[in-house]
């Protein structure tokens, strides 16, 4: 997985629910938590998002992310790329099908 996917999954997961809980984002994207930890301290570094305690709150491990328009920007830009890749990946198998059927149909005396 490269380092555009995760940032990519991670800013999904956070505007779909950024009231999750880092073990709970951890696991279902498939990191550690050190791992998940370490995403959110660059992403915020970064300005793609925000991070907020509550204070007051006895359990004080409990944050919420919020993405800021840079990373709501930044989220768009890995979507299109991402969409990209997969449309020339498309496009790639397309041809090799295309090529391979003709061979066939050559070899077997089709037009």
């Amino acid at each position: 997985m490269t380092i555009h996917i995760d940032k990519f999954n991670l800013l999904r997961k956070i505007k779909k629910d950024s009231n999750n809980s880092q073990r709970r984002m951890a696991k279902e994207l498939g990191f550690s938590v050190g791992k998940l930890n370490y995403c959110l301290k660059e992403l915020k570094k970064k300005g793609f998002i925000k991070i907020k305690s509550f204070n007051k709150n006895p359990n004080k491990l409990k944050y919420i992310y919020i993405l800021t328009p840079k990373g709501i920007t930044e989220k768009a830009n890995l979507t299109i790329g991402f969409m990209k890749r997969k449309m020339e990946e498309y496009d790639e198998l397309k041809n090799e099908l295309k090529d391979e059927n003709n061979k066939n149909n050559k070899n077997y005396g089709f037009k």
